[in-house]
């Protein structure tokens, strides 16, 4: 937050635990007149992805989030780690404990392929311009 106040912006933070919460979230969003969103990775988040994404565009706030899944139903765009890859490093990890390696014995592996996917369908809906050297670099492009 210190980083944001020092180039002048302000970070708002908000919670829901349900749908109503979602709601009102939102409304608080945009009494503040909030510029955009991230929405964090969180399993009643990507359950509630329709509704997220119905109200960023009835509100037209630009938002990111972590998972494809946004971007498909809707959302603006997303940024994070490929989950193909990631069930491809588990069925390897499967493999090598049904193979009788020990688990504590293998090591710990991060994510190395992030996938940018934005909706642009959803960017001309609210109104904003996506430049083409982003557009270039994103994975999938949803029209």
């Amino acid at each position: 937050m210190a980083a944001a106040s020092a180039i002048g912006l302000q970070i708002n933070i908000v919670q829901a635990s349900d749908s109503r919460e979602i709601e009102a979230a939102f409304a608080t969003l945009v009494r503040n007149r909030t510029d955009a969103l991230l929405v964090g990775p969180d399993a009643l988040m990507l359950s509630r992805r329709l509704q997220l994404a119905i109200l960023a565009a009835r509100y037209a706030i630009p938002t990111v989030y972590n998972v494809r899944e946004y971007p498909e139903a809707g959302g603006l765009m997303s940024y994070g780690t490929s989950e193909t890859e990631a069930y491809r490093q588990a069925g390897i990890y499967t493999g090598k404990t049904l193979k009788g390696a020990k688990p504590a014995d293998l090591p710990v592996m991060q994510s190395t392929t992030f996938e940018l996917v934005i909706n642009l369908s959803t960017a001309r809906a609210i109104g904003l311009e996506i430049p083409p050297n982003l557009l270039a670099r994103a994975d999938e492009v949803i029209e």
